[in-house]
């Protein structure tokens, strides 16, 4: 999908249209925000009456009508008190321009035909000609400023495109997605669901534990071949933790926090001496005391700490989606101990590992490069360090990366592995951040070759990133046709009647034997039954038993795309579908 300028500036230029349209229809709605995002463009509005997706038709008609008026867009900058009283009964807008006030931000104010709107800009310069094809696709609810303390507005999607055959290209991929969609494959495929009682957090079903324990797996093989050592740290922690990383102030808001008494009076009431405690979102500030625990040398570095206990955050209710977006993960999280010299070295092996971990998914993927935030940790100068070294190694490795400004982690700069599935969407999964300014917060330090104390710089970093994501996104990439290795089940013995179901638990003790997960339909439906049944469950091999497979102790070998593999001993078998698996084909 074009993800250019001009793309963005026409969907930011459909939001304003979408605005205009919804004045014109609904006068009393009250206007709130309305940027472009990666898929469209959205627009929030608060109305006297609910709307309905039978309400977007008619929108959209009046969107067409005026989109024809607007030949050019125009803007200009004015005072705080020109915009409070042009915009004297939109309290949103209202809102927006006192706290752009306080920040000495310039006003501008963008028009198009009779509209007219607070913006920063990046528009169409002539709409009616640029914009060539638009759509409104849904509708859901949004509290303003993303606080569910405020009022919960209706959000408007849409997305827009310069013609109107990229239009039919990209509904076409959406209605394929819908197809592929991870929650409703997760019920067919008995994998995971979820619960009223713990909303953001999954229950994994045998199915799919076994699919999660597999990765799990696979990230622990790359973490003993690329020098990692395992920790677990306490799920608990006390407030001065996360003040002394700087993950209080910038996400204190975003974790789940528990006020806990350890003084009690004789009826077991509490007493002064509360403390505040948070539930652990993130390990980095957990792996900054393993290190400071106990003196360390140059010769222990680079010291590599890889850890993958459960992870919280507290996302806002309207934001959760199924794997995607959800409060309880786990990921495979490591931080990575150096000397300043190492940092090249270090992060050429990572750029390695990541070559090697998405090789067995047959994932594409590019990098996007953060720097400084606006806001940040330490001096400019720290930053300079750190982003030199990326860019440098980004440029010599060959891979394909962009730059976007601005959009480093509040400790340090990042690089984020952006990742393309089957349908072409493009996913934000793993990221390694440098660090310089945790390392200093924690006081942390080595003894260098002259005996001299020195500062380690720190390496954050996951690969898949967070392993329900990660899951979610590889059940929609494959449909649910796990590669073999993946398989929660990979072979699906089908013995034809009653007799034949003794053979067929003896074959699957021997499958077993070597790691091969392996069911048995002993059930009294028919054999084609049994066919249909595992080639819903996307069972990659299936493994006829009949008279003739016991006298030959064979088994015919079908695959879940219907193709007949043949008669095949049961040790030739076994030792291919082992070599398969090992080889991760």
């Amino acid at each position: 999908m074009n993800t250019s300028d001009n793309l963005q500036n026409l969907r930011h230029t459909s939001a304003h249209l979408l605005a205009a349209a919804v004045q014109k229809l609904y006068p009393d709605a009250k206007r709130a925000i309305g940027p472009a995002i990666e898929s469209g463009f959205y627009y929030d509005f608060e109305f006297n009456k609910p709307l309905t997706e039978e309400d977007l038709p008619k929108i959209e008609e009046e969107m067409k009508t005026i989109l024809k008026t607007w030949t050019k867009t125009d803007h200009r900058e004015v005072t705080n008190n020109e915009a409070m009283k042009q915009f004297n009964n939109e309290p949103y807008k209202l809102e927006l321009i006192e706290e752009f006030a306080k920040e000495g931000k310039t006003l501008t104010i963008y028009k198009n035909g009779e509209y007219e709107d607070l913006c920063k800009g990046g528009h169409a310069e002539n709409p009616a000609k640029e914009i060539g094809a638009f759509k409104l696709l849904s509708l859901a609810g949004a509290y303003w400023r993303g606080s569910e303390k405020n009022k919960m507005l209706t959000r408007i999607y849409g997305t827009a495109f310069s013609t109107q055959a990229q239009l039919d290209e990209y509904l076409l991929m959406q209605e394929e997605a819908k197809k592929r969609d991870h929650k409703k494959l997760a019920s067919q495929l008995e994998l995971f669901f979820f619960d009223d009682t713990a909303p953001g957090m999954a229950y994994w079903l045998p199915k799919g534990l076994t699919l999660y324990n597999t990765l799990y797996s696979f990230a622990r093989e790359m973490y003993r071949k690329y020098g990692y050592q395992e920790v677990a740290t306490p799920q608990l922690n006390k407030k001065e933790l996360y003040e002394t990383s700087g993950h209080w102030a910038h996400y204190r808001d975003d974790m789940f926090l528990s006020p806990m008494s350890y003084l009690r009076d004789e009826s077991d009431n509490p007493m002064e001496g509360s403390e505040v405690f948070g539930v652990k979102p993130m390990n980095c500030p957990n792996h900054m005391r393993i290190f400071a625990h106990k003196t360390r040398s140059y010769h222990d570095l680079p010291l590599r700490l890889a850890e993958t206990t459960s992870l919280h955050r507290f996302e806002l209710s309207g934001t959760l989606n199924g794997l995607f977006r959800i409060r309880q993960f786990r990921q495979d999280d490591a931080h990575i101990f150096i000397y300043p010299e190492q940092a090249k070295q270090e992060f050429e092996s990572l750029l390695k590992m990541i070559e090697e971990m998405y090789s067995p998914f047959n994932l594409t993927y590019r990098f996007r490069f953060g720097t400084r935030p606006d806001s940040h940790l330490g001096e400019a100068s720290d930053w300079d360090i750190a982003e030199d070294v990326l860019r440098k190694v980004l440029n010599a490795s060959g891979k394909e990366y962009f730059e976007l400004a601005g959009e480093g982690a509040f400790y340090g700069p990042k690089v984020d592995i952006l990742m393309k599935d089957s349908l072409g969407r493009e996913w934000q999964t793993g990221t390694i951040q440098l660090d310089i300014q945790q390392p200093k917060r924690f006081g942390l330090h080595y003894i260098d070759s002259e005996g001299s104390e020195k500062m380690p710089f720190v390496f954050h970093r996951a690969i898949v990133g967070s392993f329900e994501r990660f899951l979610g996104i590889l059940i929609e990439h494959f449909a649910g046709v796990f590669p073999l290795w993946m398989a929660p089940i990979q072979v699906a013995l089908l013995p034809i009647a009653d007799r034949h179901v003794e053979y067929a638990q003896k074959v699957k003790k021997q499958l077993e034997q070597h790691d091969i997960r392996v069911e048995v339909s002993d059930n009294a439906d028919t054999l084609q039954a049994k066919i249909r049944n595992a080639t819903l469950q996307k069972v990659p091999l299936m493994g006829i038993i009949g008279d003739k497979e016991i006298a030959a102790e064979a088994i015919s070998v079908r695959s879940r795309a219907g193709e007949n593999l043949g008669s095949q001993a049961i040790n030739d078998f076994l030792q291919k579908v082992k070599q398969d698996i090992d080889k991760k084909i």
